[in-house]
């Protein structure tokens, strides 16, 4: 097999592969004197059935499964003595071949670029932090208080948020309407649970009242031969109730599970403080990648810039045409737009590249434990649902290594958050709220520091 490099461009490389027909020839015999022990022909034992006939019938499959064997191998060579590490997938192409002759194809690949990695213990950061505010534990109390909350019977006539016990019957045209009846309803006031217009139209009842509540269905409506058109509602009211809220107490801790009102407040706090520590974390990350990307500049593999920016565009284009336009694109025209991100791409390529390579050279791996935790995190973003969301990675297997890779990420990043130089810095809890530049959650190899992009933009991954 003879492996010629044709052509070295910058990080692209091609080389032409030769496989003598002799050695194809070979292969064939050894699969053929193989597989003629098995083979089972009418009028022959098996094993007796003549090479030439075994040839004839089993040949060409056996010379397909040769050609792929070979031209994997010369492409395996090819990266293999030239000592290469491909960035993407190579591409083959047959340049001749006929029975009898020489094999000959071409491998075009794009490699990865030598990346020196800047001394990583140089890194200085500022790490933003807050103290979790004593007003927003008591504002949260309280609103895990109202969400608890019960009603008692009140004389007077309902206000907006009051509960009102009702029975009605919806109708259309004077007929009543299937689904449009109910008994013993409770409906709370101003949670716009109902038809718009119906809750607003009870305000003011009192217990006893009868009232015809006129309504039209919004478009869209679930049933067909309702949305759009009016519709009335006899409604008599049963009960006027008055919100109570919960009283913050040892009771309220225990009816969420909890021992009493000191482990609530704590588990409050502790549950801001998470919040706080993660936008702290994502601020870190923020400028660890721009200084990352201020300290490396290497070429990137074509294709992968092309892909990515492609990626991008295409969400810019799906946005527009939603209607949801950046403002900082206002006035731009398109070829102004398209280097801007491709700024953005090519800054996302090379910071995804740096980052697998810090983590290859450190030998930095994702384990089960860190799947599994993976997991959970992603199943706490979906109260109540947990268990469905655990089912759904237990079964699905590209879900499951679709986390590997950001969980990889922050991996990296944390190795080098522990090289790097950070000094803590207290802020306003408002002040770690405030995004600075409107990109401080995006992923890594995510936008420049320059751009505050982009709501297309951030929905992007760093791989």
């Amino acid at each position: 097999m003879q492996v010629t490099e044709i052509n070295a461009e910058g990080l692209k490389r091609e080389f032409k592969v030769v496989v003598p027909a002799g050695h194809l020839e070979t292969r064939m015999q050894d699969k053929l004197t193989e597989i003629a022990g098995q083979v089972s022909m009418p009028g022959f034992r098996p094993g007796k059935v003549p090479m030439k006939m075994v040839r004839k019938k089993y040949g060409p499959s056996i010379m397909g499964e040769i050609l792929e064997n070979a031209v994997n191998e010369g492409t395996g060579k090819a990266m293999t003595d030239a000592n290469l590490r491909p960035a993407m997938q190579p591409k083959v192409e047959i340049i001749n071949y006929a029975e009898g002759a020489d094999l000959e194809f071409s491998v075009a690949v794009e490699i990865l670029p030598e990346i020196t990695v800047m001394d990583l213990s140089t890194v200085s950061l500022v790490r933003d932090k807050a103290a979790v505010p004593d007003a927003e534990v008591d504002e949260t109390l309280s609103r895990i208080a109202e969400r608890n909350e019960s009603s008692e019977p009140v004389t007077r006539a309902a206000q907006d948020g009051d509960v009102l016990v009702i029975d009605f019957v919806g109708k259309q045209d004077g007929i009543a309407f299937t689904g449009g009846t109910a008994e013993g309803y409770s409906l709370k006031l101003g949670s716009n649970t109902f038809i718009p217009g119906f809750e607003a139209q009870l305000v003011g009842k009192t217990a006893g009242e009868d009232a015809v509540v006129e309504v039209t269905f919004p478009e869209g409506y679930g049933n067909e031969d309702l949305a759009g058109k009016p519709a009335t509602f006899d409604v008599k009211v049963t009960e006027v109730r008055a919100p109570q809220a919960a009283t913050i107490d040892d009771e309220l801790a225990k009816s969420v599970g909890l021992e009493n009102l000191d482990a609530l407040k704590q588990a409050v706090r502790d549950e801001i403080s998470r919040a706080l520590d993660g936008l702290s974390r994502m601020r870190l990350k923020r400028a660890l990648l721009d200084a990352l990307a201020a300290g490396h500049d290497f070429p990137v593999p074509p294709t992968m810039f092309e892909q990515e920016f492609d990626h991008i565009w295409k969400q810019v284009e799906t946005d527009r045409e939603a209607g949801r336009v950046d403002p900082s694109d206002a006035g731009k025209s398109e070829d102004e737009l398209k280097a801007e991100y491709k700024t953005l791409a090519e800054r996302r390529v090379r910071l995804g590249l740096l980052l697998a390579e810090i983590g290859r050279v450190n030998n930095i791996t994702v384990n089960q434990d860190d799947l599994n935790r993976g997991i959970m995190a992603e199943a706490r973003n979906y109260p109540g649902q947990e268990h469905m969301v655990l089912q759904y990675y237990q079964k699905n297997q590209e879900a499951l290594e679709s986390l590997r890779a950001p969980l990889y990420e922050e991996k990296v990043v944390d190795f080098i958050l522990e090289l790097a130089k950070i000094t803590d810095k207290e802020i306003s809890v408002e002040d770690l709220r405030k995004d600075p530049d409107d990109a401080g959650s995006a992923p890594a190899a995510e936008e420049p520091a320059k751009p505050k992009k982009k709501a297309a933009a951030k929905k992007k991954s760093a791989e």
